[in-house]
């Protein structure tokens, strides 16, 4: 029996003003359901998480949401999904989300993803898991990101292992093929 591998994507509630980030959260969706992966995402129906889910449910992949009640009505929390996790906050819902994965990818987003992001990147550098944590760069979106990431090992606040800890993907196709990598 093989055991159904799940993507964590931590992405914007918002689209952002770029086509090409919605145009990379469905490829994502659907991408994932090819592969015969489940989503595991912030469950909200809004930005590019509902795009990513949207495209995911309609190839056919299995969808966990995961959602704090007091998102319910502003993200609109997705119905249709195979499993739907409701927690009392935010904290939960990383640890959550987190907990039900084997790679986290990271699409375009605000703060929170940022949030999302530097939580589990943390989480790597104090070496509470090994899972492959990756940033779709669409346009390039990751760059400032990535260009932090060396100032802080530069100026002496990181290890040379922080680089190491997150690989930047510019598009689904190369998506595709870090995560079958890493997931085999």
């Amino acid at each position: 029996m093989t055991t159904l591998r799940s993507v964590c994507v931590f992405c914007g509630s918002r689209p952002g003003i770029r086509p090409a980030y919605v145009q990379a959260a469905r490829e994502t969706g659907a991408m994932l359901a090819a592969e015969g992966w489940r989503l595991v995402y912030g469950a909200g129906d809004v930005g590019l998480m509902g795009e990513t889910a949207r495209a995911a449910i309609a190839a056919g992949a299995a969808t966990m949401g995961v959602i704090p009640t007091h998102l319910m009505g502003k993200e609109i929390g997705k119905r249709d999904l195979t499993q739907l996790v409701i927690t009392e906050d935010m904290h939960e819902r990383k640890k959550v989300m987190f907990m039900n994965s084997d790679a986290i990818v990271v699409l375009p987003g605000g703060a929170g993803t940022l949030d999302e992001f530097f939580e589990v990147v943390t989480w790597a550098q104090i070496g509470l898991h090994g899972k492959p944590i990756f940033l779709l760069d669409t346009e390039g979106y990751w760059q400032p990101l990535v260009a932090l990431a060396r100032h802080i090992v530069a100026e002496g606040f990181a290890g040379e292992t922080l680089l190491d800890q997150v690989r930047a993907l510019p598009d689904v196709a190369a998506l595709r093929i870090a995560l079958r990598a890493a997931l085999s």
